[in-house]
């Protein structure tokens, strides 16, 4: 399918501003980027929809620190009787180097109020300040923190699913793996949006889609330079879920990737590694689509289609029975 023609028209905008001097992402110090992504959301991303409360937390880390947290509630059309609510911890994207509670922000509200579900939007700590494997630990940490603390807040410990957009895919997808390794509580489900799961960006799609697609491989390699504090840790499985040698014994998927993002090839290879492990999965390519697209709302009408589907998949996964 052709790339969406709203899609496209936005593209050339944003290559208009990077040919009349407008920088790229990954020729921008750290914190500029920051500031530069999440600045953007506020004109492509709508303020999400309503949700009941939301409240800021801090999450103690391993090494003493604080990983900031935001808890969201959704509205309910019936009491739960005092019922603990199912929750979703996600982790934004940004290549472990952008992103942020507010950049996610409109996406989180929207996945609580449809699934509904609570949802516990964890900012790990960002890298080069906080290089591999913080943010590992992080999503480590803010997990087992939900796992003890979520009943205090509502939740129930027993229904606890996962989730991420790129690198936070990644470090969703990861935890479930830790889980398996620390003979912690499996997640119910983990949903799974364009993930990097690779070690090596060269695959067919990465040479398609390298420059003038959202994310561009420039981009790409300076957060991951960032990141990484050596060519080793690029097959470490908590960076490369493909490097794991064992998928088995993982909870339920929901892959959804794009069809002109160059991290599509992986994607797709991480959903037959996972069937062929025995871990229930679907994968979803949404045709037309570049890399970030589920926080476009304001140009797509499929980045609200993506988010309706992570909901439904997660009602499913919240009403499944217990094992």
């Amino acid at each position: 399918m052709a790339l969406d023609p709203d899609l496209a028209a936005f593209l050339e905008l944003v290559e208009a501003g990077i040919s009349n001097g407008a920088p790229p992402l990954h020729e921008l110090p750290p914190a500029k980027a920051r500031e530069q992504y999440d600045i953007s959301t506020l004109a492509l991303d709508s303020p999400g929809m309503e949700v009941a409360s939301v409240k800021e937390i801090g999450i103690p880390s391993r090494d003493g620190n604080e990983i900031t947290a935001r808890l969201y509630a959704p509205l309910l059309d019936e009491p739960l009787n005092g019922l603990a609510a199912p929750a979703l911890l996600y982790f934004h994207g940004g290549g472990y180097c952008v992103g942020s509670l507010d950049s996610h922000d409109s996406l989180c509200r929207t996945l609580a109020a449809l699934t509904p579900c609570c949802v516990l939007n964890a900012s790990y700590r960002l890298a080069p300040e906080h290089p591999f494997p913080t943010a590992v630990h992080d999503a480590q940490d803010a997990y087992r923190w939900l796992l003890s603390n979520g009943p205090a807040h509502g939740i129930d410990p027993q229904r606890i699913a996962v989730g991420g957009d790129s690198a936070g895919g990644t470090l969703a997808t990861g935890l479930t793996i830790a889980a398996r390794e620390m003979d912690w509580p499996q997640p119910v489900f983990q949903a799974l949006l364009y993930p990097c799961t690779s070690a090596w960006q060269n695959t067919d799609s990465h040479r398609r889609f390298a420059k003038g697609y959202l994310l561009e491989a420039a981009t790409l390699q300076w957060m991951f330079s960032n990141y990484l504090t050596s060519e080793r840790d690029r097959t470490d499985w908590r960076f490369a879920p493909l490097e794991a040698k064992d998928l088995s014994s993982l909870a339920p998927a929901f892959i959804a990737v794009a069809e002109y993002d160059p991290l599509v090839d992986e994607g797709i290879e991480y959903a037959n590694r996972l069937k062929d492990a025995g871990v229930p999965t679907q994968l979803k390519i949404y045709e037309g689509m570049t890399h970030d697209f589920a926080r476009l709302t304001n140009i797509l009408n499929d980045a609200s289609k993506v988010r309706e589907e992570v909901a439904q998949q997660l009602q499913r996964a919240f009403a499944a029975p217990r094992t």
